[in-house]
């Protein structure tokens, strides 16, 4: 009989810890993790903007005030301090037809490296590799000239270990998740003798059936995330060469599990089905951290971020931002800084996260999105 030694344990699901909250609750956080590194820079935040292609991911409905087509592609080395060979990669793209609307296409792929297979001597067994990927389409549409609806619709396929544990045949998971969206942009307003915008946005990512990686094993659900978010763009001089935008985005996690046993040494928990977990998901919840029940409040499992972006004449961007999670609920918090090139149809953005927490495991992760805007 087979067993994934513990290798596996340190390398996949220790790293994927870090990625996202609750991560006892669901399954494939790495649909958790922000793409590209405009949004990233500005502390995360993107479901108020959403004006590029990467509105796959913060805002599908965005995709409706885009009349232009676009591919990007943004890479990170994941979790630097574990110098465990993990890297990230998201390649997204959009297509505008007249008459009908840019829809929209992306690949997400994560590499968790090279794992050890042995026996329960410990003997060596071989090695193998594990990823997870993801591939979709998003449309997004107007209802009126400030609102619009979006949705998408992606295919989820996690790889984490091959072989048996205990009689146990491990395949990899996979499953769908859907995302519906809506957001608001303002018609421009004078304020003052500059210009602004406002708008206004939330999307239900991921909604969809959980994944289980042996034929008994409990489903765990998919990391369906509740985003909401504003943002408000000024000019900062009367022709526009210099603008300002102030950005906001709170999400929330909507998967939950409950307790099913009342004996307090040996707890078990149980996870709700998706969409009980939307209705279910707005109040306190317990959870067992490993070593002693926790009571997480509505208030706790909130995820904030705040984002600020300087533009000169749509040309270079400097940008920084704030993430914070409550520490019974993820435990992220980091400053975030970034910067933007823009020149004829290329573009190129960087952003670099600095945790306030020593030895915090995405420490210095830096992202690099290369963009292709063709007129």
């Amino acid at each position: 009989m087979k067993k994934i030694f513990i290798t596996t344990i340190f390398t996949v699901f220790i790293p994927l810890s870090t990625l996202m909250a609750q991560v006892g609750i669901t399954a494939v956080p790495f649909l958790q993790i922000e793409p590209d590194s405009r949004a990233t820079g500005m502390g995360n935040t993107g479901v108020a903007i959403a004006d590029n292609a990467s509105a796959i991911f913060w805002n599908p409905a965005g995709l409706a005030f885009q009349n232009q087509s676009q591919v990007s592609i943004t890479h990170a080395n994941w979790l630097p301090a574990f110098n465990a060979d993990l890297f990230y990669d998201y390649l997204v793209g959009t297509y505008h037809i007249d008459g009908i609307g840019t829809i929209g296409g992306h690949i997400t792929f994560l590499n968790l490296g090279e794992q050890t297979r042995t026996d329960e001597t410990g003997l060596e067994l071989g090695r193998f590799n594990s990823f997870e990927i993801s591939a979709g389409l998003s449309y997004g549409f107007r209802i009126s000239e400030t609102f619009a609806l979006g949705t998408g619709l992606r295919y989820i396929y996690s790889s984490l270990a091959d072989g048996s544990v205990s009689g146990q045949d491990i395949t990899p998971g996979s499953s769908v998740g859907v995302d519906f969206a809506g957001l608001y942009k303002s018609r421009p307003f004078a304020l003052g003798s500059r210009e602004a915008t406002f708008s206004a946005g939330f999307n239900l990512a991921n909604i969809g059936p959980g994944i289980q990686y042996t034929d008994n094993a409990q489903k765990d659900p998919l990391p369906t995330t509740l985003r909401a978010g504003w943002a408000y763009k000024m000019d900062l001089d009367s022709n526009g060469l210099n603008s300002l935008t102030f950005s906001n985005d709170v999400s929330k996690i909507m998967a939950r599990n409950e307790r099913i046993s009342t004996d307090q040494d040996n707890p078990e928990f149980q996870n709700m089905g998706v969409f009980e977990a939307l209705f279910n998901s707005w109040g306190s919840f317990e959870r067992f951290n490993g070593t002693e029940n926790v009571t997480v409040s509505l208030a706790q499992q909130l995820m904030f971020g705040f984002g600020l972006e300087y533009w000169y004449d749509n040309l270079f961007a400097l940008r920084g931002g704030y993430y914070f999670e409550n520490p019974e609920n993820g435990n992220r918090e980091f400053i975030t800084l970034g910067a933007g090139l823009r020149y004829n149809i290329f573009g190129v953005d960087f952003s670099y996260l600095y945790t306030l927490e020593e030895d915090h495991p995405l420490a210095n992760t830096i992202r690099l999105s290369l963009l292709i805007n063709f007129r």
